[in-house]
């Protein structure tokens, strides 16, 4: 799977990036973003010797950023197209097909604002999962612009709220800082009362 992932990765003309397994705990906070499951639940953090909050990091794009903007990428060659193949780790209970410790491919694109850019990425993951014989159909979603996100974001607080109360405790603090989240809860309750949300595309 590794070696179909880097010769797609090649076809696609991108680079590898390697980052340390573990970075500064707050540039997961920042990143990857406080109302996330990923940063709220997930992480591995604990303090080093100089007292320093520390995190295995458990995703590659935070890391990769990191570096880009650290090692001066931006004023090279744009786009930068850059694949990494990292072990990654999230602190929860092991379901069905999850591990605590598990590898991830991903690709970043730094430098270039186009829906094409979008597109050829969207088109090397279609490609690698067909060369791993993975029979796939492809959906496509949008979260909109920023000024469609935000009238998005009002009509979903405006609904939620009414039903504040039945929603469960995590997604009544979603429910200000990002309300968008609460679309992916488990919970039977709250996806019951998701199903009946606003849709992205009629803003």
């Amino acid at each position: 799977v590794e070696g179909v992932a880097r010769e797609t990765a090649k076809l696609f003309n991108l680079k590898e990036i390697r980052t340390p397994v573990f970075e500064h705990t707050e540039l997961f906070l920042r990143g990857v973003g406080d109302t996330t499951d990923i940063v709220t639940k997930e992480m591995y953090t604990f303090r080093d010797k100089g007292d320093r909050s520390i995190t295995l990091k458990p995703e590659g794009t935070a890391g990769a950023a990191r570096s880009f903007i650290e090692n001066g990428m931006g004023n090279g060659v744009l786009p930068a197209k850059m694949y990494y193949l990292i072990p990654a780790f999230r602190y929860e209970r092991p379901q069905a097909g999850r591990l605590r410790e598990f590898h991830q491919f991903g690709v970043e694109v730094f430098g270039a604002k186009g829906a094409d850019t979008d597109a050829e990425v969207i088109s090397l993951a279609d490609s690698l999962l067909k060369k791993l014989g993975l029979n796939v159909k492809l959906h496509i979603n949008s979260i909109g612009c920023p000024e469609c996100r935000a009238k998005y974001l009002e009509a979903l607080r405006a609904y939620f709220s009414a039903r504040k109360d039945e929603l469960c405790a995590t997604c009544q603090g979603r429910l200000e800082r990002n309300p968008m989240r609460i679309l992916d809860c488990k919970s039977p309750v709250c996806s019951a009362i998701a199903a009946g949300a606003p849709v992205m595309l009629d803003y």
